[in-house]
């Protein structure tokens, strides 16, 4: 079964990698150049930097169309996407003809439409897609109609933010380089290890602010840009400031000599071998913080890069750089942001007396070497030297700042223009998200036994949050909250996505949208999202998660089974790998601690509460199922508390089975409230005993309950 992809995230990748491509010239592979000698029969002569295709017209006969080699690079890295289109294309023509394909933009299409689309050998997912592919041209940015030859142009064009007519020749070259993938892929291998070498030098922006929604990995990607060079990290908050940011006198202590007087005289207080007794006092000194710290860093790098060499870099990453008052933070700073043309501060400033001090003594004994070319850029002032004596403070061209801003954040501290005219922006677009392979993640959201696809959750309440608050800054990115192998919990979901929903964006708007429906006919308000189960803990309604992830629409996913089934008797029932090793692993280390652990630190470990001392709950892995051992009770007894109605009636009809195992068990059944207990004889045992014929009993139930509970 063919399966389409999702032609705007495509769209939103080929972008985002070509984004990185910085105007420069460059030259084309040899051996692109010594396989292509024409394209669509028109002859290509090639220049070091561009290259010449001649036409053959009938009105106008020759003519030559002067190319950048450039347009190589960005029709190369839009051929999947332009094999995309051409593929759903494809299965359009097999629902419609070319002349309705024309009318169906904005349109609904018919039953036989939608039924010859149901017939179609591709799965739920792709036939959804082909659906918005005919009738939203704005999902995949197309402006011709499908059934035209040269449908591709415009979403091709569009999404390399090329908008010259004569540039159209790059979606030509796509078309022709979408069957010639190892000449696409050298292309691209080779500019992008030339963009590398660009990267490393000199080419990275000084100053640049990464936004976007919460989650979109703005972090992460200057974590990983940043990885193996200086960095000096911080957050901004509302308390931030200039001596938070920048330094300033705080007390600390200090060493020193203790004195007596004699006379008119201090005299040092030595102990009998005639060494100098000491004592730590308090005394203020200047204390740098993140900005001085990496601004010394950097002119360090300078004095110890000599005359030829070139300085290490030094990074200075601020968090959340709209969370603080930048006007405040910044200062008088705000000038040495205007870099000239060599990336050195257009405009030096005075430091203060005090920073003065700091400085000179930072800098005491090094000097620049390469002093004379950075004083030419300031029409011959000693400026290397006034930087060395701490007189003035200039920014110099290792030292880049880069910052994060939360879109969703933005009403905190707003940024002026002007301070915003000094940095380049970088936007963060909300895409699925990839590990280190380049391979698409497919976290889950879990929920009573069920996984729902995480992106599209994203992709529902995305579109809810847009349609709602007309703004793309509350909207979720892919790396919003973290799941554990690949699952977001329930815990994790409400406590973080559910939290942020209700509190974050939907609160001004009210809850009147259908998402919001309750099963009893009112609103999923958010404290219905909780509940307290029989021992007074505070848990996750899991039903309430599946209810609000079903009202948007969220797909559900198959859970990852078990490639290597033990034989059982029921083989169709198989666990997911990961729950299976977790279960495992868990019980296997529990008993290898009991056996180890003195009794006193079991009870310490697992106690559910401690003042009390009688309760002991295991995870089993298994949402609403724990194992428990209900120890200073009238009756002792051990066995499962089960939150969930599903999961009792499926063991309660193998009963009899269990029961042949376990022995006599009790079969409680209340409200949202399950037991199966086994009661257990313990005269004249020991504690200690008493808790290992407890864990005893357990696995035998264990065992019994990972085999038939998925």
């Amino acid at each position: 079964m063919e399966e389409l992809r999702n032609l705007q995230q495509m769209a939103s990748l080929a972008s985002g990698r070509f984004n990185q491509y910085d105007g420069e010239d460059f030259i084309l592979p040899e051996i692109f150049k010594e396989q292509v000698k024409e394209i669509n029969t028109n002859t290509i002569t090639y220049n070091k930097y561009s290259a010449i295709i001649e036409t053959r017209g009938a009105q106008h006969g020759i003519l030559n169309i002067f190319m950048p080699n450039q347009w190589f690079y960005i029709a190369s890295y839009f051929t999947d996407f332009y094999n995309e289109l051409q593929k759903y294309k494809k299965y359009a023509l097999k629902i419609a003809t070319k002349e309705r394909l024309k009318d169906l933009n904005g349109k609904e299409l018919s039953i036989t439409e939608l039924n010859a689309i149901n017939s179609l050998n591709i799965d739920e997912k792709s036939k959804n897609k082909l659906i918005r592919f005919i009738t939203d041209y704005s999902w995949w940015g197309g402006a011709k109609t499908i059934d035209r030859g040269d449908f591709y142009v415009s979403p091709i064009l569009s999404n390399a933010n090329l908008v010259n007519a004569s540039q159209s020749f790059v979606a030509e070259l796509c078309a022709f380089l979408a069957n010639k993938q190892d000449l696409v892929q050298a292309i691209i291998n080779k500019e992008e290890s030339d963009i590398q070498k660009h990267l490393s030098t000199t080419n990275l922006p000084l100053q640049q602010i990464y936004y976007g929604a919460p989650g979109t990995g703005k972090s992460h990607i200057i974590h990983e840009m940043t990885s193996g060079e200086n960095v000096i990290r911080t957050t901004f908050h509302p308390d931030s400031d200039y001596s938070t940011f920048v330094g300033c006198y705080k007390p600390t202590t200090k060493e020193e000599p203790r004195y007596t007087s004699y006379g008119e005289k201090a005299i040092a207080i030595k102990n009998e071998k005639g060494e100098v007794l000491t004592e730590d006092r308090i005394v203020y000194e200047f204390v740098d913080q993140a900005f001085l710290q990496a601004y010394v860093g950097a002119w360090k790098a300078y004095a110890e890069a000599g005359e030829e060499g070139t300085p290490t870099k030094q990074f200075l990453v601020i968090e959340e750089i709209n969370r603080g008052n930048c006007a405040q933070i910044f200062g008088d700073l705000f000038q040495l942001l205007d870099r000239n043309a060599e990336g050195f501060s257009d405009y030096p400033i005075q430091a203060d007396n005090d920073m003065r001090k700091h400085l000179k003594k930072a800098f005491d004994g090094l000097t620049i070497a390469q002093a004379e070319a950075i004083n030419a850029l300031y029409k011959g002032r000693n400026v290397a030297q006034e930087v060395m004596n701490g007189k003035i403070l200039l920014l110099p061209n290792n030292l880049y700042i880069w910052a994060t801003m939360n879109t969703s954040d933005q009403s905190l501290f707003p940024i002026d223009s002007a301070f915003k005219r000094r940095w380049d922006w970088q936007y963060m677009p909300i895409c699925k998200g990839r590990d280190a392979k380049g391979e698409e993640l497919q976290w889950a959201i879990c929920a009573e036994g069920k996984r729902y696809d995480w992106w599209s959750f994203l992709e529902k309440i995305n579109a809810q949050i847009g349609s709602t608050t007309n703004s793309e800054d509350k909207k979720l990115g892919y790396f919003f909250c973290k799941p554990v192998a690949g699952g977001i919990s329930a815990e994790t979901f409400v406590g973080k996505v559910v939290f942020y929903l209700w509190n974050d964006v939907f609160k001004d708007y009210g809850f009147d949208n259908t998402i919001f429906n309750d099963d009893e006919g009112g609103t999923l308000s958010f404290d219905k999202f909780y509940t307290t189960n029989h021992n007074g803990r505070v848990v996750v309604c899991e039903d309430k998660v599946v209810k609000f992830l079903e009202n948007l629409g969220v797909e559900e996913v198959p859970e990852i089974i078990d490639t290597e089934i033990e034989e059982e008797e029921d083989s169709s029932e198989k666990e997911s790998t990961e729950l299976k090793q977790f279960r495992y692993k868990y019980w296997s280390d529990l008993l290898d601690f009991i056996a180890k652990t003195p009794y006193e630190n079991i009870l310490k470990t697992q106690h559910r509460k401690p003042s009390e001392r009688k309760y002991y709950d295991f995870y089993l892995g298994v949402s609403h199922c724990n194992l428990s051992i209900d120890y200073d009770s009238n009756i002792p007894n051990v066995g499962f508390w089960i939150g969930n109605q599903d999961i009792y009636d499926k063991i309660e009809l193998r009963k009899a089975e269990l029961e042949q195992i376990c022995g006599p068990l009790k079969w409680i059944s209340m409200n949202k409230a399950h037991k199966i207990r086994k009661e257990i004889s313990i005269v004249g045992k020991s504690q200690e005993e008493q808790f290992k014929l407890y864990v005893d009993e357990l696995v035998k139930m264990h065992g019994f309950f990972v085999k038939y509970i998925k």
